[in-house]
């Protein structure tokens, strides 16, 4: 399987990304999508999908780096170009913190959702979007909708919401990707909300250095190799079986990005 979002220049793996990728094959996880977070990050992560081949990445400004800028979005459709670049994002918005605010952020995501239009119509193809939204549901999926960009080509990463905001996002035709935040003793809402999505919209990811799950949750960095955990704790909460949903996981994803499993 492949942990379709980790963070592989955060500084927990500075130096160590190649012992990072070995855990993770122990682990039964042979690659890993390293998201962006910054237009100089997008770079960076270019680089590091271009010395390891078991690395893929994305180009996009999360909504809490929205006031870091000017962001430069040339530059980042040069990164989007790259032959192991296999998605936008991660973009979207985010009301928890008051910081960046909300008009900033705003601002931000309209000029990368335009961004994204004008690069698909001169390529005359589309990358898919992973999507960064917390507590801000009813916001972001509105503009989403507004734009000429193919709702089964978003993915809702981190899903951390309740039943009913899974099934916003699933009517409004995207995918669901979960992290260890699913295997929390107090998050029995993600769980709930997990057994609603289909089997051809529902992915798996780490989100590392950030929540790693039973039974490693508190460590330190999280590793893109846990996210063998939650994908098993996926299938005993979907009552499915393991091969039933390893193979699930691994079409959607290889359908999604592009990339084998």
């Amino acid at each position: 399987m492949i942990d379709t979002h980790c963070h592989l220049t955060f500084p927990d793996f500075a130096s160590r990304v190649e012992e990072t990728l070995d855990h993770a094959a122990s682990m039964g996880v042979t690659g890993c999508i390293s998201i962006s977070t910054t237009v100089p990050d997008a770079e960076a992560v270019q680089l590091v999908a271009e010395l390891h081949d078991r690395v893929w990445h994305t180009a996009g400004v999360h909504p809490l780096y929205a006031d870091k800028g000017p962001h430069d979005w040339a530059t980042l459709r040069r990164v989007a170009a790259g032959e192991r670049c296999v998605a936008w994002g991660e973009l979207g918005l985010d009301k928890h913190y008051d910081d960046p605010p909300q008009d900033i952020q705003l601002t931000v995501l309209e000029e990368q959702l335009a961004a994204i239009e004008a690069a698909h119509d001169f390529w005359g193809r589309s990358l898919p979007i992973v999507l960064h939204c917390r507590k801000a549901f009813d916001e972001l999926i509105p503009r989403l909708r507004a734009t000429s960009l193919d709702p089964s080509r978003f993915v809702f990463h981190c899903f951390t919401g309740n039943a009913a905001e899974a099934r916003k996002c699933l009517d409004f035709g995207a995918m669901i990707s979960f992290t260890g935040v699913v295997t929390y003793p107090n998050a029995p809402e993600v769980r709930e909300a997990a057994q609603l999505v289909p089997p051809d919209r529902i992915m798996v990811e780490t989100d590392a250095p950030f929540l790693s799950p039973v039974p490693k949750r508190g460590k330190r960095p999280c590793m893109p190799g846990y996210a063998r955990h939650t994908a098993e704790a996926l299938a005993t909460l979907r009552s499915q079986p393991w091969d039933e949903f390893h193979a699930a996981i691994n079409t959607n994803t290889s359908r999604f990005f592009g990339i084998p499993c």
